[in-house]
Order: C-alpha cells, then sequence, then structure tokens
C-alpha cells in the first residue's frame, strides 16, 4: 500500500503556504491602512504623532512583506513557525506604532484581538497560545510605558467623539479582515479535505491491489505446478509417432499448448499488475519486435477479424518485454472487443520522450458514471460481481510506470482510451 505520510506532508506544506499568501496580502492592507489612518489623524482631527517614527515603521513593515512575497513564492514549505514569525513582525509593529499614539488610550489598540484570532486559526496550539502571551506581555508594555496624546478626553460626547470614532473604525477593520481572512483560510481548508479525501480513495484502490496480489500469489503457487506439468505432458505428446501422423490431432494438441502458455501469461499479468513478479524475468526485445507479438497473440486467441493496428514509432528501440505492459495493453483491446465487435484499432506512435498507445472501438462509448469514477476498481456495465477491473488494472499499470491515461467519448460514436507512458519505464 502506499505511504500517505508524503503526500500528508506535502498537503500542510501547501496549506501553510497559502496561508503565508493570505498573511503578505494582509500586511499590505496593514501598511495602507497606516499611512491613511495616519493621515487623517494628523492632516485631518490635527493629532500631534511622531511622523518620523511611526513612517519608519510603515517603511519597514512594507520592505519586510517585499521580502517575504519573494522569499516564500521561491521556497513554498511554510511551517508553523515561520508563521509565527510572521505575525509576531506584525505584533512588533502595531506595538510600536501604538507607543508612539497614545498607548492603551488609542483605540486601534482592539487590533490585538486580530493577531490573537489569526493565530489561533493559523497556528498549532503551542503556538497560538505563545500568540496570546505576546501580545499580553504587548499591551502591559504600553501601559506601563507609553504616554497618552496630549489630547483631551471627549468620551461623553458620544458618537462625536474622536476616540468613539476611532473603535467604530477599529471593529470596523478588525469585523470585515477577519471575515475576509477566515473565508478565504476555509476555501484553503476546503481544499485540503477535498485532497485528502482524495488520498484516502487512493489508499483504499491501493489496499485493493495488496489484495489481489495475495489472491493472485495463492493462485500462481496453487496453479504453477499443474500447469507446468500440463506443459510438460503436452510437449511430450507432440513428440509421438502417432502425433506426427493425425495431423488432426497434432493441431489439437499445439492448440492446447497455446491456450496453456496463454494461461501462464494471464497469471503473470495479473501478478505484475498487482506488483507482484512470478519469477519469468523481462526479456530484451524491440519496440517493435514487442508490440507486434502482443498483437498477434491477442489477435490468434480472440479471433478478431476486424482489429486494426498503426504505428508512427521507432521500432528498433531496444526495450524490456514485460508482460506487466503485455497484460495491460490486452485489457485495453479486450475492453474494446467486448464494446464493439466490429472493430477496433490500435495506433502507436512516440511524442517526445513518450509512447503514446491509442485504442478506439466503435461501440457506445463509455457511460458518464464510468467516466466520472475512472480509475477506480469494480466499475463496470457488464453486470457481473467482481467485473470492472479491466481500466482499473490499467490505471494502476499506467500510475506505476509513471504515465497518464485518458479516457472519452468520440463525437462520431465510440471510445478512445490513450495511454501515454515515459520511454524511461520501458528502454534497457
Amino acid at each position: 500500500m502506499q505511504n500517505m505520510t508524503e503526500p500528508l506532508a506535502d498537503l500542510d506544506i501547501s496549506f501553510g503556504h497559502k496561508n503565508m499568501q493570505q498573511l503578505i496580502q494582509l500586511r499590505w492592507i496593514a501598511v495602507v491602512g497606516q499611512i491613511v489612518t495616519i493621515a487623517i489623524a494628523v492632516g485631518l482631527f490635527q493629532v500631534p504623532l511622531p511622523l518620523w517614527a511611526m513612517g519608519a515603521t510603515v517603511l519597514f513593515l512594507a520592505i519586510f512583506n517585499a521580502i517575504s512575497h519573494v522569499r516564500w513564492r521561491e521556497s513554498p514549505s511554510v511551517s508553523s513557525r515561520a508563521l509565527f514569525v510572521a505575525l509576531l513582525v506584525d505584533v512588533a509593529a502595531l506595538t510600536w506604532q501604538l507607543y508612539w499614539s497614545g498607548g492603551l488610550t488609542n483605540p486601534f489598540a482592539f487590533i490585538y484581538l486580530l493577531q490573537v484570532i489569526l493565530g489561533a486559526v493559523l497556528l498549532k496550539s503551542r503556538w497560538s497560545w505563545c500568540m496570546v502571551g505576546v501580545t499580553v506581555l504587548a499591551l502591559t508594555l504600553l501601559a506601563w510605558k507609553a504616554e497618552p496624546l496630549g489630547i483631551p478626553l471627549d468620551h461623553d460626547h458620544g458618537w462625536r467623539s474622536l476616540y468613539n470614532q476611532g473603535l467604530l473604525v477599529c471593529f470596523a477593520l478588525n469585523a470585515g479582515l477577519l471575515a475576509w481572512f477566515i473565508r478565504r483560510i476555509n476555501d484553503n481548508l476546503r481544499q485540503r479535505d477535498a485532497k485528502l479525501a482524495a488520498l484516502r480513495q487512493q489508499a483504499i484502490e491501493n489496499e485493493h491491489i495488496v489484495r489481489m496480489g495475495l489472491l493472485a500469489s495463492g493462485a500462481a503457487h496453487e496453479l504453477g505446478t499443474p500447469l507446468a506439468t500440463l506443459s510438460v505432458i503436452v510437449g511430450d505428446w507432440q513428440r509421438m509417432p502417432v502425433l506426427q501422423q493425425n495431423s488432426e490431432l497434432r493441431q489439437e494438441v499445439e492448440e492446447m499448448q497455446q491456450q496453456l502458455q496463454r494461461c501462464k501469461r494471464i497469471v503473470s499479468g495479473i501478478l505484475l499488475s498487482a506488483g507482484e513478479a512470478r519469477g519469468e524475468g523481462s526479456q530484451r526485445t524491440t519496440l517493435g519486435v514487442f508490440l507486434q507479438g502482443v498483437v498477434e497473440r491477442w489477435q490468434s486467441s480472440r479471433h478478431a477479424t476486424q482489429f486494426r493496428y498503426s504505428h508512427a514509432m521507432d521500432g528498433a528501440l531496444a526495450i524490456a518485454g514485460d508482460s506487466m505492459v503485455e497484460q495491460m495493453l490486452c485489457n485495453l483491446l479486450d475492453n474494446a472487443l467486448e464494446a464493439s465487435p466490429q472493430g477496433q484499432h490500435l495506433h502507436v506512435e512516440q511524442e517526445m520522450q513518450s509512447l503514446v498507445l491509442t485504442v478506439r472501438d466503435q461501440g457506445p462509448g463509455f457511460p458518464v458514471a464510468i467516466l466520472q469514477a475512472l480509475g477506480k476498481p469494480y466499475q463496470s456495465t457488464k453486470g457481473r460481481a467482481g467485473s470492472g477491473l479491466g481500466l482499473f488494472l490499467v490505471s494502476n499499470v499506467v500510475r506505476t510506470l509513471e504515465g497518464q491515461m485518458q479516457v472519452h467519448n468520440l463525437p462520431e460514436g465510440g471510445a478512445l482510451v490513450r495511454l501515454s507512458i515515459p520511454l524511461s519505464a520501458l528502454t534497457i
């Protein structure tokens, strides 16, 4: 069964990278918001603020954010610690700004809640609690060291109070940014859950392969000896004088030998498709000879008179003739023959560094449900128990060879299955 540890780690990395991108966007909003707020406070309300200190902080945040954008675009691996450091920089910048603008008497001190909530959403438990401690410490330092601004208190002026207006703006900022940011985080979570569900489904399918491998292994042990015995006996019959004199009987014995060899190839193909070898190694051959042999054996055993084979490839390319690939191709051709006895077409060509095998038929095409569940086991229109493994085995062989499979219905009728397999997986 495929190990899910690495895919899950990749999901965590991707999720952390998306969250870091959200923080970078949020920080740009903070930079613009601080510039606008300082300009309004100084220009409109004549609040005495140290522009050099607060402007330097805004410039620092802008530079830090630009560096973060470049840094995390080139290196997508983002840990919870990296997210904590990013939030820590935001808290430090906010603390510095509040120190020069009234400390706890500044209504924008409640923006610390935004940092705490973001920490609870983005970080692991220990880091989120660290963020709580950092913000409490920052507020304590502001209460101890920061001096109020030299403006009169006007809380009794109701909505006309500068402090009350600041509170309203701070609340609107907190609420709006949290709604926007958490919605984006939830979208990321849904995407991660969808990918996780796909990985779990793949693990279930791989478990089917393991079970099939065990079943096929048992079948190989049980069938291997009698098949070998029968093959020896039939070989002895072929050398008997009575068979040499009776042409009809000799043809029947030769047919028996061919069918025995076919049974052995079928067992080998199932074992290899399930991930086990039967002990019969791959043979050195050429691409043209291998494919021609597969086509001839399949056509003669299935009596497919309407089958057509064409190719545009380097037939002299040296490859390892693998029964796994042969069984995969035979499964596709069997499906095409069953769906369309009136005609099947196999075309093989090379595209760049890949071997492309295309199987067409003239049947009714795949139902929509089969196309949507492509590559899953037991998806079949035959209505028989245990059927529907052909495309499942094909998809897993292609995936083992690091190739790709495409399946769709043709506008003029019939179905098309296109396999793209790297030549490096076949060549010696």
